[in-house]
C-alpha cells in the first residue's frame, strides 16, 4: 500500500484490509473518530504507538499528556500543523 493510495482510503466506508493498527489508528483519527483511533494505539506498548498516543493526545490539546507520550517514542513535539505530522506518521509507517 502506498502513503497516496491510503490517504485516498480515507474516503472509503472501511479502513483497508491489510492495515497494520498503527495505520487503523491513523485512519479512523482521520475519519473524525478520535476515541476509536486512541482505543486502538493505547495499549500498543511501542515506540511507533508512543508517537501515534503522542500525536493524538496534541490534536486533542492535552499537550503535557502529548509530551509524555512524544518522550516515550524518543521524538519531540512537532512545530508544525497536526495534518502535517499525521501525514508524517502514515509515510513512516508506509514507505
Amino acid at each position: 500500500m502506498t502513503f497516496e493510495s491510503f490517504k485516498s482510503s480515507v474516503a472509503l466506508n472501511k479502513p483497508p484490509d491489510n492495515a497494520s493498527p498503527y495505520l487503523l489508528s491513523l485512519w479512523h483519527d482521520a475519519k473524525g473518530n478520535w476515541e476509536k483511533a486512541h482505543t486502538i494505539i493505547q495499549d500498543i506498548d511501542d515506540r511507533s504507538a508512543s508517537w501515534i498516543h503522542a500525536y493524538l493526545h496534541r490534536k486533542e490539546g492535552d499537550i503535557s499528556n502529548a509530551d509524555y507520550w512524544y518522550h516515550r517514542a524518543n521524538k519531540k513535539r512537532p512545530n508544525y500543523s497536526l495534518e502535517e505530522e499525521w501525514n508524517q506518521i502514515a509515510r513512516d509507517f508506509l514507505e
